[in-house]
């Protein structure tokens, strides 16, 4: 219920702002619209943790310092690997086990993966991430254990 109510919350506010209309009759129509939305939404069962995921976004802002800082930090070991004469990098494929339950954590933890430079993932099979890393040395498995963690707990909770 409390998905439902949140949903409905966030799509009459999109729409009244998208919008603009202040007339009662529009405004009931915009009302009306709402309601038929989220009773669909109800009818294809998308109240989840997935389908309205505006209730994680507390634990989402508080990723994304680290999430950015990680970038930063990535960003600048690649700067310096493409300024050197001599390119020395290692590239490696790595396979990564993900703590991750849900769909969209897995999908944050992959995306996260990808956004810092240097890595990309590739494929994800149920519990297991391809990742190709530029650098051996910073690629271990046990190197993904903390965004593991952190995706988990902004998602999962």
């Amino acid at each position: 219920m409390r998905y439902a109510f949140v949903l409905f919350i966030i799509l009459y506010a999109l729409w009244y702002g998208l919008s603009g209309y202040n007339k009662p009759l529009l405004l009931g129509l915009g009302l009306i619209s709402t309601i038929l939305a989220c009773v669909l939404a109800w009818r294809f069962r998308l109240f989840d943790r997935e389908g309205v995921p505006y209730l994680t976004i507390p634990r989402l802002l508080l990723y994304l310092p680290w999430l950015f800082r990680e970038i930063v930090t990535s960003n600048i070991r690649v700067i310096r690997a493409c300024l050197r004469v001599d390119l020395d990098i290692d590239p490696v494929l790595v396979k990564v086990k993900t703590s991750c339950q849900s769909d969209l954590s897995k999908t944050l933890f992959a995306n996260s993966i990808t956004l810092t430079p240097g890595t990309v993932t590739i494929d994800v099979d149920r519990d297991e991430l391809l990742v190709h890393a530029l650098y051996a040395s910073v690629a271990k498995p046990e190197d993904f254990i903390e965004m593991d963690r952190r995706c988990k707990r902004a998602i999962d909770g």
